[in-house]
């Protein structure tokens, strides 16, 4: 992983989960209750962090050891779903330097937004609740388009709602599927290191332009 510096850059685009927000409590907390319901004992919130960036996959396989093909896991997707939405709000953050970073790139008079696999279900409400997205310029969900990353069509569908082709932008993500999407789309990509990468993760065989392991790191890297 290089620390190459982005020319001619005039937007930025930023996962989600693990590098605006985080959101882990929320998504543990609702798996925790899925477990409390079932009378198994809590696992405490930590246990969930590492899978994360994985969303209901990951909180049901911490929660239950439960793969996608179990035949309850559908159901169980379900009131994961359910119970996320209602707290939702709760325990998410914006992560430190987050705030500043936006600021400081539009000061710089470049455009800023969104391109996450998080459903709009749920991307609606943590938009509507948290200041920091009234600048963004694009907000595209894991359903905008008809497929998720890492495939290339959102960060395309985020580039077409700039006005600007992806050789202008660049992608900071914490999981190997963000790097992939970035470079199927032409973008320039960054690592956020600071995120929840999943265990046993080796970010450094991800193939990304840059990595970061805070978030005002990312104005070092734009000429």
């Amino acid at each position: 992983m290089s620390g190459a510096v982005f020319h001619d850059i005039r937007a930025v685009l930023f996962d989600l989960d693990g590098t605006l927000i985080d959101s882990a409590p929320d998504l543990g907390a609702a798996a925790e209750q899925m477990r409390t319901a079932r009378g198994l004992a809590p696992l405490g919130l930590a246990a969930y962090r590492d899978a994360a960036g994985m969303g209901a996959r990951g909180m049901l396989r911490v929660a239950f050891d439960m793969a996608p093909e179990h035949p309850d896991f559908p159901a169980c997707r379900e009131e994961f779903f359910d119970r996320y939405e209602a707290c939702i709000h709760e325990r998410t953050q914006v992560f430190d330097g987050v705030q500043q970073l936006v600021d400081a790139l539009m000061a710089r008079g470049l455009a800023w937004g969104v391109v996450t696999n998080k459903y709009e279900r749920f991307t609606r409400l943590i938009a509507a609740r948290l200041p920091l997205f009234a600048s963004t310029g694009c907000f595209v969900s894991g359903d905008t388009t008809a497929h998720m990353k890492p495939h290339p069509a959102s960060l395309l569908e985020a580039c077409r709602r700039l006005g600007l082709v992806p050789a202008q932008c660049i992608y900071v993500g914490d999981d190997a599927r963000d790097i992939q999407a970035g470079h199927a789309a032409g973008m320039g990509t960054v690592a956020a290191l600071y995120g929840y990468l999943g265990v046993g993760a080796d970010a450094g065989a991800w193939g990304a332009d840059a990595g970061i392991r805070q978030p005002m790191e990312c104005l070092g890297l734009l000429g």
